[in-house]
């Protein structure tokens, strides 16, 4: 059976399979709306303080990845489903029936969003919305928190307050029907480091409990009732795999250097403060992106100038004195905050987004980079500004950064001499006047996920083009280069911080280009080290041009293989 592997690993072990009772739900009320109501809010308050315990608990094992129960807990409290629930309770539906009417209609709205991310947002409503029904029936909730032997969870989808609440040490691995590379299972077993597959279909309905089960998360192949001859297989590749993660320790304090002695650095991108611990038990050099929309997602109102001043000092502190790029607010497009009011746009990645948001809303442009200023006695800060397409708008946000640090002095308020400001280098416009651009900044930083999408007019998120998505697209990496060049010769260094950076088939030849940092998620950093060490940079500069003359993603991929990496 095959599905998606969104969490490394090999997992062996029995099936535990998870499946929810039918409720039934009587439509008409036989009490007064008053009654209705009034059973429903008392529902709503205990299933708010049991998502909010097991936030707690949650907090203590994953850190800020805890704060995915955030968007829970908002729904017990979400006036306008509410409000359409209470409508249908007026009309003379019990609690239950309303809840679930307001549910599935907000849920349906979700799942026919373009993007995936949205798409699967539909899980967390449905999640609380039967967590509340449950609590109203007097039904018994999903409980994984008394497992007491070693079992690999099969469900249909695994929910933020199933997974926070299991008791994780008898947890092998997961297998889901449902979700993607973005869902809560997939975001949850990567942090805990348990392999998963998810997106079976029929995982539920093929495996029953106490099944025996192989997950080989690289081939998101999952084998029921394996032979004897696989298992001992499959043991000696979990075995090899741990060996290799016993090793790769080793390298955590060593510097990033290729077989002919050239440095890079390697660093980590992250989300929220906590994810600093991940970097430093990785060996990160450094941040090479701090996304800082943690801040502003999940609330119903902007984030104070001190509440931001606090994230990046924390931040900065604790990676102190290593570099830490802080990109700014990165809003539009996939992510979407309600009370900034943001226009519909029917194209919205090619909208009102990121820096351009900046521009025009400037009061919280300001606040931030106060904040941001303000911080900049703690550590060694980089400013980063997103979605940069003219050289108009690098000189207008220089200046308004500019204006905010002689606010900042004439109020008195210390502020480092030594920020680098930097531009992501994510639309093709940008990386082709990026000769001009680097006379004005100290660093490019390369976004791959974007550069990719703009130059091959190809939505990542669309499953039907999604194999014209690639970083291996002729004209993406010569793009690269055009960028790695111009940086270097206005003297600046040039990083990149998309997917792209972490991929060992793609590090060879950005090496051989020139990159001098390497910004990746935390857990890529060790692997990608142990393979520069094996890397001679000046061999593999030679053979970039020829590289780079390949018609199509397939010739370089070939071009690539014969270099034997």
């Amino acid at each position: 059976m095959l599905g998606v592997g969104v969490s490394p690993g090999i997992a062996i072990g029995k099936a535990w399979v998870v499946k929810e009772e039918n409720l039934s739900i009587t439509q008409q009320s036989t009490r007064t709306p008053t009654e209705e109501i009034e059973r429903l809010n008392d529902s709503l308050v205990s299933v708010r303080r049991q998502l909010e315990q097991i936030k707690e608990r949650a907090v203590r094992e994953l850190g800020d990845k805890a704060q995915i129960l955030d968007a829970q807990i908002l729904v017990t409290q979400d006036e306008e489903l509410l409000g359409v629930v209470r409508e249908h309770i007026n009309a003379g539906k019990t609690a239950e029936a309303a809840l679930e009417s307001g549910v599935e209609f907000y849920a349906k709205i979700l799942e026919g969003m373009d993007n995936e991310y949205m798409r699967e947002r539909a899980a967390d409503l449905r999640d609380v919305g039967g967590r509340i029904i449950r609590h109203l029936l007097g039904a018994k909730q999903q409980d994984l928190s008394n497992l007491t032997e070693d079992y690999i969870i099969v469900a249909e989808d695994l929910t933020p307050s199933d997974t926070a609440g299991m008791n994780k040490t008898h947890v092998l691995g997961f297998v889901t029907d449902i979700g993607g590379r973005t869902s809560h299972t997939a975001i949850m077993a990567r942090s805990l480091e348990i392999p998963a597959i998810v997106g079976t279909k029929e995982g539920t309905s093929r495996i029953k409990s106490g099944d025996l089960l192989i997950l080989d998360v690289a081939e998101g192949e999952i084998i029921i009732q394996p032979d004897s001859a696989q298992v001992a297989m499959y043991e000696k590749q979990r075995t090899r795999i741990e060996a290799e993660k016993q090793r790769l320790q080793k390298l955590i304090t060593e510097p990033s250097l290729s077989l002919d002695g050239h440095k890079v650095e390697l660093a980590a991108n992250i989300g929220t403060p906590k994810d600093c611990t991940g970097a430093l038990n990785n060996g990160a050099e450094g941040i090479g992106l701090f996304r800082t929309e943690f801040l502003y997602l999940n609330r119903d109102r902007l984030p104070t100038e001190e509440e931001q001043f606090e994230a990046y000092k924390s931040v900065l502190a604790t990676m102190a004195p290593r570099p830490v790029v802080i990109r700014t607010l990165d809003v539009g497009g996939d992510k979407e905050i309600s009370y900034l009011n943001l226009p519909k746009e029917s194209n919205p990645f090619l909208g009102y987004r990121a820096i351009r948001v900046c521009l025009r809303q400037t009061d919280i442009f300001r606040t931030q980079l106060r904040a941001l200023l303000r911080a900049s006695t703690f550590g060694n800060l980089k400013i980063m500004f997103p979605m940069i397409s003219s050289l108009d708008e690098v000189r207008q946000t220089k200046r308004i950064l500019e204006e905010v640090r002689a606010e900042l002095k004439q109020e008195g308020a210390s502020v480092s001499s030594e920020i680098e400001v930097g531009i992501m280098i994510e639309i093709p416009a940008a990386a082709m006047i990026s000769d001009v651009l680097a006379q004005e900044v100290d660093f490019f930083s390369i976004g791959t996920n974007d550069l990719i999408q703009y130059t091959t007019a190809v939505d990542r998120m669309n499953e039907g083009i999604a194999h014209l998505y690639t970083p291996f697209h002729p004209a993406v990496l010569r793009l690269i280069q055009t960028v790695i060049e111009n940086g270097h010769k206005s003297g600046i260094w040039v990083g990149m911080c998309g997917e792209a950076a972490g991929d060992p088939a793609l590090i060879p030849l950005f090496l051989g280009m020139g990159l001098d940092e390497f910004s990746m998620s935390a857990i890529s950093v060790l692997p990608a080290r142990e393979l520069i060490s094996r890397l001679n940079r000046e061999e593999l500069k030679k053979k970039v041009p020829e590289i780079l003359q390949a018609g199509t993603a397939q010739e370089v991929k070939e071009k690539m293989g014969a270099l034997g990496y």
